[in-house]
């Protein structure tokens, strides 16, 4: 392992060493270089951010259509243990006795046993499902993305002139004959 991570070292000290010597021969030129290539990264990466923002977009309907499921699941769940308690009440009300009481509370235990497994089903589908439509965007959203990027060529660059120095022409003032008095005149 000790002599993978010198191999490394070695590689990534002269790639640093490359890229010291191309910035000593041009800076200019280097310096224009990594911008452009920073300019084209930062391009590259409008279509990804999209395609997130939209699929975050999506999951939050995704979620919120759950939770509003939810809850209105939970809203019956609650408006009929209500119904049960009060049902279980006015039979204990008209039970003769103890056994008729006793009686009359474990037939109700059979539909008290159906209506909470039938509740949690319901509860486990709705998650089950807001799971799955969460896991088809996501995948959606990493083949976009990623898929994309992967089918791309490489990048080409268009070829340039070599950058070349203009030399500051000095300009002479044309002065007319005139203007000199006649002393200073040549001929």
């Amino acid at each position: 392992m000790n002599v993978d991570i010198q191999k490394f070292m070695n590689e990534q000290t002269q790639a640093l060493g490359h890229q010291a010597r191309m910035f000593r021969r041009n800076p200019v030129r280097f310096m224009r270089k990594a911008l452009l290539d920073s300019a084209e990264g930062l391009k590259s990466l409008k279509s990804p951010v999209r395609v997130v923002a939209h699929s975050g977009v999506k999951i939050t309907v995704v979620s919120g259509n759950a939770l509003q499921r939810l809850i209105e699941l939970e809203s019956e769940i609650v408006t009929a243990a209500l119904s049960g308690a009060a049902t279980r009440l006015e039979r204990t009300v008209e039970a003769d006795g103890v056994a008729d009481l006793v009686l009359d509370q474990v037939e109700m235990l059979g539909a008290t046993r159906e209506r909470v497994t039938d509740e949690a089903t319901r509860a486990v589908e709705i998650v089950a499902s807001a799971g799955h439509d969460i896991r088809k965007l996501a995948t959606h959203a990493y083949e976009s993305v990623v898929k994309a990027r992967e089918g791309k060529p490489a990048r080409t660059t268009r070829a340039r002139k070599p950058a070349t120095r203009k030399v500051a022409v000095r300009s002479r003032k044309k002065v007319s004959k005139r203007a000199l008095p006649a002393s200073q005149w040549v001929m």
